[in-house]
């Protein structure tokens, strides 16, 4: 089980780094509504620009702390814990704007995957 929720920690704190730091100003189809930036969907849930760079931040430390608890376990419980606040928040702006349940999957997928890690790991 140790190696699975690793795997685990390595998945999400990874794919939380590339959303906000690689893909954050190119279109996919997760983006709420019909925006094409991370920025454009902040601005679609009504959220002003400076909301997403304080949540970029969180969420690209969340993952940073994440992926070294791989090697400091103590870290694992408040990173995946963080990160799956914010991951909830996220499903809940799908929510709020009437957006197809796809849009959420892999926001809901992560946090699955956080309550993993928190309740496992």
């Amino acid at each position: 089980m140790e190696i699975f929720i690793k795997v685990l920690q390595a998945i999400v704190g990874l794919s939380i780094l590339n959303v906000w730091l690689v893909q954050y100003n190119k279109p996919t189809r997760w983006r709420g509504g019909d925006a094409k930036t991370i920025l454009e969907e902040f601005k679609v849930y009504g959220l002003p620009a400076w909301f997403c760079y304080v949540v970029g931040t969180l969420k690209v430390i969340l993952a940073l702390l994440l992926l070294a608890a791989i090697w400091y376990p103590e870290l694992k419980l408040a990173a995946a814990s963080g990160l799956a606040l914010l991951l909830a928040g996220s499903i809940s702006m799908h929510f709020r704007i009437n957006d197809p349940i796809i849009k959420s999957f892999p926001a809901s997928l992560f946090l699955a995957m956080c309550l993993i890690i928190i309740f496992y790991g």
